[in-house]
């Protein structure tokens, strides 16, 4: 609650005075603020990654058996719904929007505390002069804890989409592989998975903030309308997303093969990883990158649109901001 506010000595003006603080909101701050980070992370990265859920099993595909699916992204979307039906294109929506609402929790709500806590320790003005260095340890930061509730539905959904019969949804898939293959097998792909969303968040974010400061330079944001700022959301995302695509492609290639099948006796995941790394070669690591450059071009580009517009629903206006 705020304060009373000291007397100007007229009365009229201590009325206009105490009618402002009275409709002014207080500014958020702590759980409040970053449970309010976190929710609009949460509903966009959900939202986004649960949309695109046909784009993602296709790509999957064409990853895990590219002999069978060679004809591009659009040519699989054909041969899925001819081999399968239009009903296989939502394989492993369950766990995506579970997995990616957990994820984007933690990775924006985690990506807005790191980087206060960053200028808490090295000062605003030290923080705004090295804020690359800033973004990307609290973009690596916030993915590595978000990658720890993603792994073991990921790991799921793959399954899921590599084996159409494997089970009957989230809850089935995720039962079966645990009283199976034990709590193991969700994290199974661990390694890999920040190999790839590491890399990935980090250039996800850097990109995106420079992007947006390069916009914001030319452009007053105090005067800008709600629709030209999610426009520069939109924009800004969109370039993000494809850098982070092709900086984090190899791992995601890697992750789907990994997940596709459990490992033999005895058999490492270190191990299991260096097999399937020399098996795809460089080429074969970028397999499906069309397919995955629309999907992390699109899926980024309207993340940060619904970030920005979920925050100043839930009052959470901006961010954590060191840009000069």
């Amino acid at each position: 609650m705020a304060s009373p506010a000291t007397s100007t000595g007229s009365t009229k003006v201590d009325a206009v005075v105490q009618t402002i603080a009275a409709n002014t909101p207080e500014k958020l701050s702590g759980v409040a603020l970053y449970s309010r980070f976190a929710l609009a992370g949460a509903i966009c990265c959900s939202v986004t990654h649960g949309a695109l859920t046909p784009v993602d099993v296709v790509k999957t595909r064409i990853q895990l058996d590219p002999i069978t699916y060679n004809k591009g992204l659009f040519g699989g979307f054909r041969q899925v719904v001819a081999k399968e039906g239009a009903g296989a294109l939502l394989t492993g929506f369950g766990p995506t929007a579970a997995g990616y609402f957990l994820q984007g929790a933690f990775k924006f709500g985690g990506y807005e505390l790191f980087k206060q806590q960053s200028i808490n320790i090295l000062g605003y003005e030290s923080a705004s002069n090295n804020r690359t260095a800033v973004y990307l340890a609290s973009a690596a930061c916030a993915e590595f804890f978000a990658d720890i509730a993603l792994c073991p539905l990921e790991a799921t959904r793959i399954r899921l989409v590599s084996e159409p019969t494997y089970a009957n949804g989230l809850i089935g898939g995720f039962s079966k592989m645990l009283k199976n293959e034990g709590v193991g097998a969700f994290y199974a792909g661990f390694g890999p998975i920040l190999f790839k969303q590491v890399p990935y968040t980090m250039a996800k974010f850097v990109v995106y903030e420079k992007v947006a400061e390069l916009a914001w330079r030319q452009i007053d944001k105090s005067t800008a309308s709600d629709a030209l700022q999610t426009t520069v959301n939109l924009g800004s995302g969109l370039i993000a997303g494809f850098a982070a695509a092709i900086v984090s492609q190899p791992a995601d290639t890697m992750l789907s093969k990994i997940n596709k099948t459990k490992g033999l006796p005895g058999e490492g995941t270190t191990s299991r990883l260096i097999k399937i790394a020399k098996e795809l070669g460089l080429k074969g690591s970028y397999a499906g990158i069309g397919a995955r450059l629309f999907m992390v071009g699109t899926l980024t580009a309207g993340q940060f649109a619904i970030y920005g517009d979920v925050k100043k629903a839930l009052g959470a206006t901006g961010g954590v901001e060191i840009a000069k």
